[in-house]
């Protein structure tokens, strides 16, 4: 059984900063200012990478009045969960096995 992780997904979080967006919005639905407040970064910075994840389907948005506010989609961050336990099983089901590819 092959089994492959989200690579794109990955990527997208990788970045420190992305990460930690995430890391918040798991806590509580934040707009931008709370997010450039708890970060530090700049506003413009800060909205380049909630462009990136709300294109990657991490984040959703929810317009209230002048802000926006972002919101934590948990079924992408279980999706990839699931795919490093069905990863993980792999690998135990290999070691367990003793499998591996004679050499030439």
């Amino acid at each position: 059984m092959m089994t492959s992780v989200d690579t794109d997904l990955i990527r997208v979080l990788a970045d420190p900063l992305r990460l930690q967006i995430v890391t918040l919005l798991a806590r509580e639905t934040l707009c931008t200012t709370h997010l450039v407040e708890e970060t530090g970064a700049k506003q413009t910075n800060l909205s380049n990478h909630l462009k990136v994840l709300r294109e990657a389907g991490v984040v959703e948005t929810e317009p209230c009045g002048r802000y926006i506010y972002y919101r934590l989609r948990p079924e992408v961050i279980e999706g990839i969960a699931g795919q490093f336990a069905d990863l993980a099983a792999t690998a135990r089901a290999t070691a367990e096995a003793n499998l591996k590819r004679s050499c030439p």
